[in-house]
């Protein structure tokens, strides 16, 4: 326990200092997909619910929250949250679909969902189609902070990230994360104590699409731009590399998972390997699934626990 407290403030302190020697945009879309990938993992790694279509709500709140800022005129917190009530009510209608499934069933329902929206992202007028909605301004924080300036953006965002982390660690370590645990390991012994397990795999899969849609959000106002990248079924795909990489049902895993990913991306696309990154990427889920299966937050755990 001491040493989870002391990692996680060597964290906040390196996040605090980071955009003095990192480049600011770079490390807020690093925090926008750390949140996406420990949004995702609430359902995979605490719940056991393997889902390819949280592309959609990640998507979908961009375009939400892009639409609301720049046609609307919506303050930009209201339309990020704007963005995740969105994401929220798809993640209800999907979840009410697909949690009456198990296993790859559930995997390909969610999946077969988020290509429906996105090809009705494609048709839809709001959405600027293949051009995507451009030109999202970020305005003023509270009518005040002008959050064009990159570091008051970025303090923003990681505010913005800490709030839904701890949500996320207070979920799992609550009496909701204790009972999903349970269903994740045995769900027929789950039934049988008397939980309604298909309420709350309902619930912590509506929570994990309103957690993805607030970093859909926050991203279309980092890059002020939601395109269909954003939407397409890589982008599940690569939710979920991040998220084993990390560590699969650790706080914490999915957020480095996202860091080393992005910095994969960032490094590599400038490179002679630009044309190459889903092959890099590739490679590593391989190795990832072959040689560390807790991923690097698990394997350091595990560790840990040894030595000790």
């Amino acid at each position: 326990m001491m040493t989870t407290k002391l990692g996680y403030a060597a964290a906040l302190i390196l996040l605090l200092i980071a955009p003095v020697f990192v480049y600011p945009v770079l490390l807020m879309k690093f925090l926008c997909f750390a949140l996406f990938a420990s949004a995702f993992n609430l359902i995979l790694g605490f719940g056991g619910l393997l889902s390819f279509g949280h592309a959609a709500f990640f998507g979908g709140a961009a375009y939400v929250t892009g639409h609301a800022i720049k046609v609307w005129g919506l303050p930009v917190e209201l339309g990020i949250l704007t963005g995740a009530a969105a994401a929220g009510v798809l993640g209800l209608a999907a979840g009410m679909l697909a949690i009456r499934r198990q296993g790859i069933y559930f995997a390909m329902i969610t999946l077969a969902l988020a290509q429906m929206a996105y090809f009705l992202f494609i048709s839809a007028p709001f959405t600027g189609g293949e051009n995507g909605l451009q030109g999202v301004p970020r305005g003023h924080l509270l009518g005040m902070i002008d959050l064009q300036d990159n570091m008051a953006m970025y303090y923003f965002t990681l505010a913005v990230f800490l709030a839904a982390f701890w949500l996320i660690a207070r979920t799992v370590h609550s009496p909701f994360g204790q009972v999903l645990r349970a269903i994740r390991d045995n769900e027929p012994r789950a039934v049988s104590l008397g939980y309604d397990t298909d309420r709350y795999k309902l619930q912590a899969f509506v929570l994990s699409a309103t957690l993805a849609g607030l970093a859909g959000g926050l991203k279309t106002v980092v890059f002020q731009l939601a395109s269909l990248t954003d939407a397409h079924w890589h982008m599940s795909g690569e939710v979920v590399l991040m998220t084993l990489l990390g560590g699969v049902g650790t706080i914490a895993g999915p957020a480095v998972g996202a860091g080393i990913i992005v910095a994969l991306q960032n490094t590599l696309a400038s490179g002679p390997l630009s044309a190459w990154v889903p092959v890099v990427l590739g490679v590593i889920f391989v190795i990832c699934v072959l040689s560390f299966r807790r991923g690097v937050i698990g394997e350091l755990q595990a560790l840990i626990r040894r030595s000790f």
